[in-house]
């Protein structure tokens, strides 16, 4: 972080998600917050008088004021917002899934390369600290097993749990995957919702991994575990716990401790197993997300989760929900 120069940032929403923003924007030493935007004025007086920020009553105004603009509204939003950003000439964050249309998403990368500059979608899975602990040891995953699990939250049923929940599963392996998806197999039922609740999806690469993902919105308890497995090894992230597992096969040396676990297969081949628990650093994941984005700004390069990036993930989930 180049940190003697501070960028100036305004927030467009003030929200669940807008207040977390507005908190950690204004703890941080790569931003400068300038202030922020809602479009319901009680609200965003209310909050104002809480926590001190500066309220806009024109989106322009606030746009006039900054060089980066945090899109945190509702999704059906994003589009209107990010192309008026873009025209002003700022840089532009997007809470995640990056637009309501595919065709959205790829109208904003087109419009932002034009005008040279920089988009970044919040994917935050990708800044979790137990992913990026255990981002080094993915090599090549030829098999995928993801479980997002949640209890009940009327705050995201507008979307359907594929945009809502299973979309970070999504953009978290198509970011360790460096192959096309070829084929979506998916299912998916609305239980307490109008958009699905449950879902479950196959999603099969070019190269030939195959990756299951489940997401629910109903569940009786928490899970966030994806499984990775590749030749000679396993990769166990749990997102929600901050804990990761690898288990490493490679093939038995004369000179191993007495005690080592040792399994033969069919064909007479014996493998030696070690465990490994790599360090997982502590950190907020939406701030590492939000400072990425000031590094790549001041840096002149490419953000972790790209504008392109989010269009990717956001057409997968159409695809999956092509299939219910």
């Amino acid at each position: 972080m180049l940190m003697n120069q501070k960028l100036k940032i305004g927030v467009l929403g003030a929200g669940h998600m807008g207040k977390i923003h507005l908190r950690l924007l204004a703890e941080s030493e790569a931003y400068e917050l300038v202030g922020f935007y809602d479009s319901q004025p009680k609200i965003a007086e209310k909050i104002s008088k809480e926590f001190g920020y500066r309220s806009f009553s024109h989106v322009n105004s606030l746009l006039d004021e900054v060089d980066v603009i945090d899109i945190v509204t509702p999704t059906v939003s994003h589009f209107e917002l990010a192309k008026k950003a873009l025209d002003s000439g700022l840089h532009i964050f997007l809470e995640k899934p990056i637009t309501a249309t595919v065709k959205e998403a790829h109208e904003l990368v087109s419009m932002a390369k034009a005008k040279g500059l920089l988009g970044m979608v919040g994917q935050v899975e990708r800044f979790n600290p137990a992913f990026m602990a255990a981002n080094s040891h993915i090599q090549n995953p030829m098999f995928i097993e993801a479980h997002r699990l949640a209890e009940f939250n009327p705050r995201g049923t507008d979307v359907s749990v594929v945009l809502d929940l299973m979309i970070h599963d999504i953009d978290a392996i198509l970011s360790v995957v460096n192959s096309k998806v070829i084929d979506v197999q998916a299912s998916g039922v609305s239980v307490i919702s109008e958009t699905p609740d449950i879902a479950n999806a196959r999603l099969k690469f070019e190269n030939g991994c195959v990756a299951n993902l489940t997401a629910s919105r109903i569940s009786m308890k928490t899970m966030r575990k994806s499984r990775f497995f590749q030749r000679d090894a396993y990769v166990s992230v749990d997102f929600f716990e901050k804990k990761v597992e690898v288990v490493r096969m490679q093939n038995v040396s004369y000179s191993q401790e007495d005690f080592a676990m040792i399994l033969e297969n069919a064909e007479g081949i014996k493998k030696q197993i070690f465990f490994v628990n790599p360090k997982v650093d502590e950190g907020n994941a939406i701030l590492l997300e939000l400072e990425n984005f000031a590094d790549a700004i001041l840096m002149n390069k490419e953000p972790a989760v790209t504008l392109q990036a989010g269009a990717s993930a956001l057409e997968v989930a159409f695809q999956i929900l092509n299939c219910f």
